[in-house]
């Protein structure tokens, strides 16, 4: 003898949905979505897409921004690798890179070592630290810092006072390029906050368990504090390094818009500007812009190859 369940009754007053007035229903919500939707889809076409795509074609032209673009190919291309300032404008910017991008994460991650033992006006503390990163980017600060860095500024006499007597960077091509990496080490207030966060994950049962066992501070902040912020650190090295990349308004506003002396802070995007709105080729910047893209993307595919043998998850422990 077979028992069959008999599915319950509906409620009393309640009729199921016919499927067609569900698939209306359907309709509504995802139109809805696509209206609130709507802005950012709008912004994404007109200033992100759509740029995008006309510099790609603008790339293999002859462009000048006042007459028609002329194809030529891939001439652009082959102009800029013959060009010894664009050469120059790569060579200073990957010097920028490996200098300023390594010494930012290593003073953020000291100070959030730091701001993560529990101490009295912690909050102010990071409050402080943080504000930089707020306001380091702005065109104001870069005359500040031009300012400060220059010939018998507060520098220049605090390094003639210590018997160091180089004079002032912003005017020196040897120098000028570290009052740069100085800038941006300064600014290293975002990077410290997402550094502070990962730290706060790290269990305390870890460290209690390593000093039993006779761990000192150095072996317990290599054998434990790396591998567990390690998906931190790969974090902020990826931003900060596609950041370094990107410099312009810092390089721009202190070198008082000549990106030198003697091109010493001719940074790819300072270079890229002065061919595009000064010199008024415009292809040959939509080319170096593509360049600059493929470079970055290059340098992400191969920091996302590099983390299996340094970045450790919670997942690969399982």
């Amino acid at each position: 003898m077979t028992l069959v369940k008999d599915s319950p009754p509906d409620a009393p007053g309640i009729r199921p949905e016919a499927p067609a007035a569900k698939k209306r229903r359907g309709r509504r919500e995802n139109l809805a979505g696509y209206l609130f939707m709507s802005p950012w889809i709008a912004g994404f076409l007109l200033l992100t897409a759509g740029p995008m795509a006309a510099s790609l074609y603008f790339a293999f032209t002859d462009y000048n921004l006042f007459n028609s673009p002329k194809w030529i190919g891939f001439d652009n291309f082959t102009k800029m690798f013959h060009d010894p300032r664009w050469q120059k404008s790569v060579e200073v910017t990957a010097k920028y890179v490996v200098i300023g991008t390594p010494l930012k994460l290593l003073l953020a991650l000291g100070v959030a070592l730091l701001l993560a033992q529990s101490r009295r006006g912690q909050a102010f503390y990071r409050a402080a630290f943080y504000a930089p990163s707020l306001i380091g980017a702005s065109v104001s600060v870069g005359f500040v810092w031009r300012a400060l860095f220059s010939d018998d500024a507060i520098v220049d006499r605090t390094q003639s006072f210590l018997g160091f007597h180089t004079g002032g960077w912003v005017g020196d091509p040897n120098w000028v390029l570290y009052s740069l990496v100085a800038l941006t080490v300064w600014q290293f207030g975002a990077p410290m906050v997402i550094f502070l966060a990962g730290l706060k994950q790290v269990p305390r049962e870890l460290y209690e368990a390593a000093e039993v066992d006779g761990a000192g501070p150095f072996r317990r902040f290599w054998s434990i504090t790396l591998p567990m912020i390690s998906p931190v650190l790969f974090f902020n090295v990826l931003l900060e390094t596609i950041h370094s990349f990107q410099i312009f308004g810092s390089a721009y506003v202190v070198s008082n818009t000549q990106c030198g002396p003697a091109d010493a802070t001719l940074v790819y995007t300072c270079y890229l500007y002065q061919k595009g709105f000064k010199d008024s080729q415009m292809g040959f910047a939509s080319a170096m812009a593509w360049m600059l893209l493929l470079a970055v993307a290059l340098v992400t595919a191969v920091l996302f190859w590099s983390q299996k043998r340094w970045v450790h998850y919670e997942e690969d422990a399982r």
